[in-house]
């Protein structure tokens, strides 16, 4: 019995081409802040309005950054773009604060080849549960989606030892300047002013504001009537 040299060959597995065009992509695109920005906007992650924003405060600019990391080709982008700030440095452990950063904390850490962990709120404090632990001698990097006030970024970057932090991250800063003990490393700056309720220009032209963040949403569903301010503040 003859065989044809075709009928020798195995056919590769299925896993196999899929790792060999995994080798073969070029890994996710790293992106500077006016690429973030010209990013968030085609899909309708920062947008104009009068809102009210987690913190309180009022503003004509949201970003809501789920517009973004549901999509997982661009929340990987960003993520790498993240990491690529952080070049160079060892990060064994990144660290996010639920649920907003869960995604871009996760992203960084797989572009970084780390290890992640979030932290989330029990009895009205930053906690690490679930078993997560920070090792001691793991080198830890903190990272936020979008930073206001810095509230909870400050309550996180507290569970970590001072000594074992490389920095913390964001993908967007849209803060006034914060001391934070560390220098915050932005993907980009979102230039929109924020004003005290009773100091809004859009209020005194009666113009109706939405609280669109989902912590407005959890603050209403755990306490009905207490308003639209309930929740953790960035």
């Amino acid at each position: 019995m003859s065989y044809r040299c075709a009928d020798m060959v195995p056919k590769p597995h299925k896993s196999s081409l899929n790792k060999a065009a995994a080798r073969r992509s070029p890994g996710p695109a790293v992106l500077e802040g006016a690429g973030v920005l010209e990013a968030l906007r085609s899909v309708g992650a920062v947008t104009r309005g009068h809102f009210i924003l987690s913190s309180g405060r009022h503003s004509d600019v949201y970003a809501e950054k789920f517009r973004a990391l549901e999509r997982p080709d661009l929340a990987v982008s960003l993520g790498a773009s993240l990491a690529d700030r952080f070049a160079g440095q060892r990060v064994d452990v990144v660290l996010s604060p639920a649920v907003g950063a869960i995604i871009l904390g996760f992203t960084t850490a797989l572009a970084l080849g780390a290890r992640f962990v979030f932290a989330e709120r029990d009895e009205g404090e930053m906690r690490l549960r679930r078993g997560f632990v920070l090792a001691p001698g793991e080198r830890v990097l903190v990272v936020e989606d979008v930073v206001t006030t810095g509230r909870s970024l400050k309550e996180v970057l507290d569970l970590v030892d001072p000594e074992a932090l490389v920095g913390a991250g964001c993908l967007l800063d849209r803060s006034s300047g914060l001391d934070l003990g560390v220098p915050l490393t932005s993907l980009a700056r979102l230039q929109a002013p924020t004003w005290d309720p009773a100091e809004c220009p859009l209020c005194a032209a009666g113009e109706p504001a939405v609280a669109p963040g989902s912590r407005h949403l959890a603050g209403k569903a755990a306490s009905p009537g207490t308003g639209d301010l309930a929740g953790r503040r960035r």
